[in-house]
């Protein structure tokens, strides 16, 4: 899956995974923090989490800015890691005005690292290689790689060190990260400089593709502002369901472990189905790719739901098993890979060369915003059923797929124009390779 791949790919592979470690460290403790050491009721607690998580993935419209302005990708990544690593190091002092000074400093470096890496990424590839999607694909395992390794080394250092011990393990990841990049930033180096490109680009726009390719990424933001609302409950309420509804001795933010691993077990079985798919000409195009990724989150919900079903019939003090959880994260992740590595190759792809890095932020501006109403939604953990609170989530992902399934026709006629692709006059949401003729323009396959 790795071969014949830019030689940048691996130590942008690491520098991710590393800063995602330090990342995912903190966030796996951060609403036990606040609920356990800081003794905050849920609806000031879901409060914070919902703006620290929106604001964390918001910022990153502000970064990809500066880096298309102003620094490059590979200064604006570095002073977002020093940011971050600060902010990491201070969460272990035990104040709490120094606590929001702390997530001030995480949420803006995390804006400046965000988007630039994947954008730093993205330029590694010609604009139609097709081993693009794989490169994006191993680099989202790399993220992943270091999510599950975080909520283990987060709950370790603060059941046998404390809490402020495991803020500096987080703080020492994004060191880690820091070094990576300014030690091997020869490799991509030439893939921070896009003038050429975008020189190329302005001399050939044609005003009306730009316009569809503008409208196919607005319509892409809008959809997964209700994915990630759903999906980033892991962090938040499906903790506090570990911690209270489920029958295990396990510590409670061990669990979030569980969707990483998945997603480092089933990529490689998933990059195999997709390519499967595209031998026979049937791979689906990427906003059928999504709508399936919709469907699979409610699913994922619906089990949650099922399960809430059970524990409110077994009365006060009742617990239900790990089973239910872990069959939740299984299916979320398959509905996960459906649409998080494929949509940042997607605007890798799609966004014009000028402003990629803040279309990059546009993608982690609309997950900031579903990132904002998990933590929103969140708060009222404690106000409404279980049952009814699984069940809203089930609603909102199956109104997000219906969504998309019913401008998926004009939703890929829009997007074709980016890589010159062909699709037929039956829009069915594959994707179809069709031979050029000589000397007419090359066709190509849009995939996820």
């Amino acid at each position: 899956m790795g071969k014949n791949h830019p030689k940048g790919l691996y130590p942008l592979f690491f520098t991710e995974m590393w800063e995602r470690f330090g990342m995912y460290t903190m966030l796996a403790i951060l609403a036990l923090y606040m609920d356990e050491h800081f003794h905050m009721p849920k609806s000031q607690s879901g409060q914070i989490y919902g703006y620290f998580i929106g604001l964390v993935y918001f910022t990153p419209l502000l970064g990809g800015w500066i880096a298309d302005k102003f620094w490059g990708f590979t200064k604006t990544i570095a002073v977002g890691a020093v940011l971050m690593m600060l902010g990491y190091g201070l969460l272990a002092v035990d104040k709490l005005s120094i606590f929001y000074l702390a997530l001030g400093f995480i949420i803006f470096g995390n804006g400046l690292f965000k988007p630039n890496i994947s954008t730093l990424l993205g330029n590694l590839y010609d604009k139609n290689d097709p081993k693009k999607d794989a490169g994006f694909n191993i680099f989202y395992m790399g993220i992943n790689i270091g999510a599950f390794f975080a909520p283990l080394a987060a709950s370790y250092m603060r059941t046998n060190f404390g809490w402020s011990a495991a803020f500096l393990v987080a703080s020492a990841g994004m060191l880690v990260s820091l070094i990576i990049l300014m030690l091997t930033k020869k490799h991509f180096q030439a893939s921070d400089n896009m003038h050429k490109e975008m020189a190329e680009e302005k001399a050939n726009v044609d005003p009306k593709e730009e316009k569809n390719r503008m409208i196919a990424l607005f319509s892409v933001f809008g959809i997964v502002i209700l994915f990630w609302m759903a999906f980033h409950q892991n962090g938040f309420t499906l903790t506090f369901w570990a911690r209270d509804c489920t029958q295990t001795s396990l510590k409670p933010e061990l669990f979030q472990a569980v969707n990483p691993f998945f997603v480092v077990a089933f990529t490689p079985l998933l990059v195999w189905f997709w390519s499967m798919l595209s031998k026979r000409g049937k791979e689906p195009t990427t906003p059928t790719k999504m709508g399936f990724g919709m469907l699979l989150t409610a699913a994922s919900f619906a089990i949650m739901w099922i399960g809430a079903i059970k524990l409110e019939a077994m009365g006060i003090g009742g617990r239900v098993g790990v089973s239910w959880l872990i069959s939740a994260y299984a299916v979320v992740t398959l509905g996960e890979l459906c649409l998080s590595p494929m949509g940042l190759a997607f605007v890798s792809k799609v966004a014009p060369a000028r402003m990629r890095g803040m279309m990059m932020g546009g993608w982690f501006a609309a997950t900031a915003i579903g990132n904002y109403l998990c933590g929103f939604l969140g708060s009222f953990w404690d106000k409404m059923s279980h049952v009814n609170f699984f069940a809203l989530l089930v609603g909102t992902s199956l109104f997000a797929a219906v969504i998309l399934f019913s401008i998926l026709k004009t939703l890929n006629k829009a997007i074709a124009p980016a890589q010159h692709v062909h699709i037929p006059g039956d829009v069915s949401g594959h994707d179809v390779t069709e031979t050029p003729e000589p000397q007419e323009e090359d066709e190509e396959i849009i995939k996820g």
